[in-house]
């Protein structure tokens, strides 16, 4: 707006002086004329035939008293007479706009610099006639009359004037200005805090309601904005609430999920992934984001069902398996595309479900009833195929009927061993669920003590010596006909797979934040992939040896649950051709 001012009252005052110093030249040249006329009365009857003395004398006093030049040019440009200076000294004038206007019969006006005066002046000349009564346009002239006044003399009222303009434009339009400005203010501050407040919403903070009434004398148009602004900034920040709400809910469960969730674009470029999945692909997940999923999968399954799920229309489910260092990992994969709000594809959803635990428990399950049933099949197919040789006539034989019954006797043994160690280990299991387990604190020895004179009468058949190494103050909180069962199964254990005149060792020791208690041996030893599954039930790591020596199969499972149930750990460490060792932590 003052810029608007300024430029107006340039160009007014522009105009002003350019229309004054027009009125000043016209009214100069109009008084011009009229001395030129009156001097022309004085002159003209020495100009006929023409008195060079006279006129000199005449033209230097009219011109003293008016402040005017005065000049008589012949027709042929010689000067006659100057008030100034000597026609002698003076040039030829024919070539001079204003004379040759003048001898063609009209009043000749010019401004120009003059040589003789030194500066701008302003000419006038009238044609000089011997017939006083002849008109002004007649084309016949025998001289020239010039009148010149300096054009300082015009400048000079002019440049007051002007002065007197500029300095009330000045003035006009700083006041201009000020009105402007506090016009502009009601404007502007209304509207400035309105920007501050559309800035805090867009850096994501709530957006303020602007207090209409600490504006004073506000406009009605941007009070209509204020209020607009208003009502909009109550709604933004409600669903900026409900959408940080929901986006924190759904942050929450993003990050809560187990499942590995990834997002990907149409360009397989890693858009999100939760934790499950940084956890999965080794990576992480700040930085993951936006690189190609070629980078970040080395799996061609996987790679192979994101690509399926961003071409398909339909959902997608399919089964992945991940293969790394440590095994192999089973995942219920589902594929889902995602849109935007304009209902474009713009990329996919994958769900990685970890079902190797499942698996696990299905080829266990699968394993068991194979395994139990081939326990129970082998004792019962040799019970009923000796009763049916006794059926056939062996019966009649005293000595092989005696061997085929000793045969199904032991064949029944076993079958009922095994059905005693299955109705053990579910008894434990139910008890250990319901918690009917009682531990009492008591001392250990004594337990160890028992395991060590059950188990005597087997350690002499192979001369095998038990060494028992526990403190007589070592105490934990126990069930002490449980824990002796699991320690006698790892000592039976010891002794089947020990050589003879071997030793096996039974220590409990106190550690910082638990009870050990070890049976060591130096046996067989087991084979380095058979010891993750070693405590599954009918799990066998040397099956026709294991069945050699008369074992069930659900021993150690056994020992696990009983562990488990004193809220313990056991695990075994072995080496092929040097030993095993079971190790049995408890709480103090």
């Amino acid at each position: 707006m003052v810029l608007i001012i300024i430029t107006a009252m340039a160009g007014a005052t522009w105009f002003s002086t350019s229309a004054l110093h027009n009125f000043f030249l016209a009214r100069t040249k109009k008084d011009l004329q009229i001395r030129a006329v009156l001097v022309e009365k004085q002159i003209r009857p020495f100009s006929f035939p023409p008195d060079p003395r006279k006129l000199e004398a005449i033209c230097r006093r009219i011109g003293a008293e008016s402040a005017t030049r005065i000049t008589i040019v012949r027709r042929d440009g010689a000067v006659i007479a100057d008030s100034v200076e000597s026609p002698q000294r003076m040039d030829n004038h024919a070539d001079r706009l204003e004379v040759i206007e003048a001898l063609a019969g009209h009043i000749g006006i010019s401004v120009r610099h003059s040589h003789t005066m030194g500066r701008e002046m302003l000419y006038l000349a009238m044609p000089l006639r011997p017939d006083a009564d002849a008109t002004a346009a007649s084309p016949a002239a025998d001289g020239v009359l010039r009148l010149s006044i300096p054009i300082t003399a015009l400048d000079e009222p002019l440049r007051a004037i002007t002065a007197d303009i500029i300095a009330c434009a000045i003035l006009l339009t700083v006041l201009a200005g000020l009105v402007a400005f506090i016009v502009s203010r009601r404007i502007t501050h209304p509207l400035e805090r309105m920007r501050i407040s559309a800035e805090l919403f867009a850096d994501g903070k709530p957006a303020k309601e602007i207090n209409l009434l600490e504006e004073r004398n506000i406009s009605l148009e941007v009070a209509d904005l204020a209020a607009a602004l208003n009502s909009m900034a109550n709604q933004l920040n409600q669903r900026l609430q409900t959408v940080t709400g929901q986006r924190n809910q759904l942050e929450a469960v993003f990050a809560g999920m187990v499942e590995a969730v990834l997002v990907v674009d149409l360009g397989e470029r890693i858009v999100n992934l939760n934790q499950a999945a940084s956890l999965l692909l080794n990576v992480d997940a700040n930085a993951a984001q936006g690189k190609p999923i070629l980078e970040i999968l080395r799996n061609n399954d996987l790679l192979d069902f994101v690509r399926r799920s961003l071409a398909a229309r339909h959902p997608l489910e399919d089964e992945v398996v991940l293969r790394k260092s440590d095994g192999e990992i089973y995942f219920q994969a589902h594929g889902a595309i995602y849109r935007d709000a304009d209902n474009s594809r713009v990329g996919a959803l994958i769900v990685l479900n970890d079902i190797t635990r499942l698996r696990l428990l299905q080829n266990m399950r699968r394993d068991f009833v194979a395994n139990v049933s081939h326990e129970l099949r082998t004792p019962i197919t040799a019970i009923k195929g000796f009763v049916e040789t006794l059926q056939d006539g062996a019966v009649s034989c005293p000595e092989d009927a005696g061997r085929f019954l000793a045969i199904i006797h032991r064949h029944a043994d076993r079958l009922n061993a095994i059905v005693e160690d299955l109705l053990t280990l579910s008894r434990i299991e139910q008890e250990e669920t319901d918690g009917d387990i009682a531990l009492e604190q008591g001392a250990l020895r004594p337990v160890l003590q028992n395991v060590c004179e059950t188990c005597g009468w087997q350690t002499r058949s192979k001369n095998i010596t038990l060494v028992l190494d526990c403190p007589d103050t070592l105490s934990a909180r126990i069930n002490g006909p449980l824990l002796e069962q699991a320690l006698s199964n790892l000592v039976v254990n010891a002794i089947k797979y020990s050589p003879e005149n071997s030793e096996i060792i039974l220590t409990a020791t106190a550690r910082p934040d638990a009870i050990r208690i070890t049976v060591s041996d130096s046996g067989v030893g087991i084979a380095k992939e058979h010891l993750p599954r070693l405590f599954e039930r009918f799990y066998r790591s040397d099956k026709a040896r294991s069945r050699k020596l008369g074992g069930t199969g659900l021993g150690l499972a056994i020992v696990k649950h009983i562990v488990q149930a004193h809220h313990g750990v056991v695990r075994v460490d072995s080496t092929p051709a040097r030993g095993t060792t079971f190790t049995i932590e408890l709480t103090p």
